[in-house]
C-alpha cells in the first residue's frame, strides 16, 4: 500500500463513462507534476467495502481533489449522486477533527458550473469552488493553479500540460491498438495500468 502521504491526491470522482474524458487528463496532470493519484478504483477486492477503501486513501492522503458536478440529477426519477459530497465531508472531518495529524491537508472541490453546488450543500458557501464546465483542459488549468497556490514551483502552464497530454493519449492509443488492445480493453483499464503506463511516458518524455 502507497503510504507517500506528502504527494498522495485522492480523487473522489464520478465513475461513468462520461466522466472518463476529464479522469484521465486529471490523472496525467497529478503524475506529471510529481504527485501520486489515489483513488477507489485503484484495486479490485471484492471483499473489502468500498468505504474502507476511501477511508484509508483519505488518511493517507495530503491532498484531495473532490469533483460535485454530478450530484443533480439529470433527468426525471433519476437519483441524486451522494458519493461525492459523502467522501468530500470525510477528507474535511479528518482535517477538522484530527487537526494534530492532518491539519496540513489541502482540499480542491470542482465544479461543472460556478456557484451550482450551492442549491445542494449551501454549507460551503464562501468556500473558493472552482468550475470546470466538463473541459479537461479547464480541470487541467484548475489543478495546475492549485498546486501552485500550495507551494509548487516550477509548473509549466495548463496549456502545455494540456499539450502533452494531447501528446500522451494519442501515443498511448496507438501503441496499445497495436499491441492487440481493443476500444473495450482500452476504456476498461484498470486505473493502475493506465497510471503505468502514464509513469512510463513521462520517463521518455519528462518535464
Amino acid at each position: 500500500m502507497n503510504n507517500d502521504y506528502e504527494k498522495n491526491v485522492f480523487i473522489n470522482c464520478p465513475f461513468d463513462e462520461e466522466y472518463l474524458s476529464l479522469l484521465r487528463p486529471i490523472l496525467f496532470t497529478i503524475i506529471y507534476l510529481g504527485f501520486i493519484p489515489r483513488i477507489s478504483l485503484e484495486s479490485f477486492d471484492s471483499g473489502e467495502p468500498r468505504f474502507n477503501k476511501v477511508c484509508k486513501i483519505i488518511e493517507q492522503s495530503k491532498y484531495g481533489i473532490h469533483d460535485l458536478s454530478r450530484i443533480k440529477a439529470r433527468k426525471k426519477g433519476e437519483y441524486f449522486r451522494f458519493n461525492m459530497p459523502f467522501e468530500l465531508g470525510l477528507d474535511i472531518g479528518c482535517r477538522i477533527f484530527q487537526k494534530e495529524k492532518y491539519s496540513d491537508k489541502k482540499h480542491l472541490i470542482l465544479e461543472k458550473e460556478k456557484y451550482g453546488y450551492q442549491a445542494a450543500i449551501s454549507d460551503l458557501s464562501n468556500s473558493d469552488i472552482k468550475s470546470h464546465k466538463n473541459d479537461p483542459m479547464i480541470a487541467i488549468r484548475q489543478i495546475r493553479n492549485w498546486f501552485v497556490a500550495n507551494g509548487l514551483r516550477g509548473a509549466p502552464s495548463g496549456k502545455v500540460i494540456w499539450y502533452k497530454f494531447t501528446d500522451f493519449i494519442t501515443d498511448f492509443h496507438k501503441k496499445r491498438e497495436a499491441e492487440g488492445f481493443e476500444e473495450d480493453d482500452i476504456y476498461e483499464m484498470p486505473i493502475p495500468e493506465y497510471n503505468d503506463f502514464i509513469n512510463d511516458w513521462i520517463k521518455v518524455n519528462p518535464l
